[in-house]
């Protein structure tokens, strides 16, 4: 495969400081994954031959939700720090040998074609070139809380991606680099002598590491007319599991303590599978056993937090963002009400939306039907998501 320019997202973070069960490149924003945004922008540029992410082994499931539909070249895994795994996205393109490539931060959702055209037209003459922005406030330095002093600004700059290189020379210079403490990918252009050259980059290209950040994308596309017209969608889960020997349960994402356990293939949370077909069924896409099949033995007694994080992804994929939840569980013992808090707190965190949109209840059958007889616990539950309109249809 020959390539002019190949780009490689890099989204192998895990995004603490933005919080949630979901790292931040498939949280949500606009009904979408922010990885998916970036995707479509670089995928979208003429001058961009193939597409390339760079993730963490644990979020395969996340990301196949996250790239459905796009032609990219296979993902390849990161290492422990951003410098790690950009050089592994490098050499895994040593097969193709691109003439350039382009390096963007999954955390960066706005990123605008003219970005990308001054940077490549700025690499017919560097071997490397980044978007940045000039830093117009004054800057202090700090000590023990107080200002120590001013830092003149003249000739500052704040980088960003995309940061563009010739393949050969970036991939080298990444090979030859200390083993960590480069940022980006510039600092490790500069410590093997490349010349970097400055592209006017965007204020709106700015990387989302927040809650306050990520609202802030939400107000931007809103403004610039990206949310157009929704609609809502509502889904429905039901799920059952038996009694059998063991001292807990797992119900809703939390460990309860109890004189039997649920059988099941996984680790039998009714509550998040209910969870789990609801927000399937909202967005036609099948149920919980067409992605887990029970079959598979790689989810025997696997956490169920895992389906529902899936879930919630794969709807941000295709164009669904989660209003409400709300789910029933049906049993006589254990008692639910003491843990309701706890329940509501863990699908908030894992799903990514507000505790005020999560409903927990409770409710038996009079001691009427299995569960009435204890012989086991239902649950069902009710998920309602909005998508965006397209072409003036009923979405997706």
């Amino acid at each position: 495969m020959a390539a002019g320019c190949i780009g490689i997202v890099v989204a192998a973070g895990r995004g603490h400081r933005l919080g949630g069960e979901i790292p931040k490149q498939y949280r949500p924003l606009g009904g979408r994954p922010l990885l998916r945004h970036c995707l479509d922008a670089l995928c979208a540029h003429p001058k961009v031959d193939a597409v390339r992410v760079v993730l963490h082994p644990d979020d395969w499931a996340l990301y196949e939700a996250a790239a459905e539909g796009l032609d990219l070249l296979p993902p390849v895994a990161g290492g422990a720090t951003r410098q790690e795994s950009v050089r592994r996205g490098l050499e895994s393109l040593s097969g193709i040998e691109p003439a350039r490539v382009l390096i963007h931060d999954a955390a960066r959702p706005f990123l605008e074609p003219a970005i990308i055209d001054r940077i490549l037209a700025a690499l017919d003459d560097r071997p490397g070139a980044i978007a940045a922005l000039p830093v117009v406030d004054t800057l202090k330095r700090g000590a023990d809380g107080a200002s120590a002093g001013t830092v003149e600004r003249c000739n500052l700059w704040r980088a960003q991606t995309p940061q563009g290189f010739h393949y050969g020379e970036i991939m080298a210079a990444h090979q030859s680099a200390p083993a960590e403490g480069l940022t980006d990918d510039a600092a490790v252009a500069e410590a093997a002598g490349l010349a970097v050259a400055l592209v006017m980059g965007a204020e709106e290209n700015f990387k989302v590491t927040t809650e306050e950040d990520l609202a802030r994308a939400e107000r931007l596309l809103t403004t610039r007319g990206h949310a157009g017209e929704w609609e809502t969608r509502t889904g429905l889960g039901f799920d059952v599991h038996r009694f059998g020997p063991g001292d807990h349960v797992w119900l809703c994402g939390v460990r309860i303590d109890h004189d039997r356990g649920l059988i099941g293939h996984s680790d039998a949370d009714v509550g998040l599978h209910a969870l789990t077909d609801a927000i399937l069924g909202a967005v036609g896409a099948g149920d919980i056993g067409h992605h887990f099949p029970p079959s598979d033995p790689q989810w025997r007694d696997a956490a169920s937090d895992r389906f529902l994080a899936h879930a919630v992804a794969l709807a941000a994929a295709r164009g669904a963002r989660v209003a409400s939840l709300d789910v029933t569980l049906i049993c006589e013992r254990p008692r639910i009400g003491p843990h309701r808090a706890r329940m509501v707190a863990r699908i908030a965190e894992i799903t990514g939306i507000a505790e005020d949109r999560v409903s927990v209840k409770a409710t038996t059958t009079e001691g009427l039907g299995f569960t009435g007889r204890g012989e086991g616990i239902a649950a069902q539950a009710a998920a309602s998501v909005r998508l965006p309109l397209r072409d003036g249809g009923a979405g997706p």
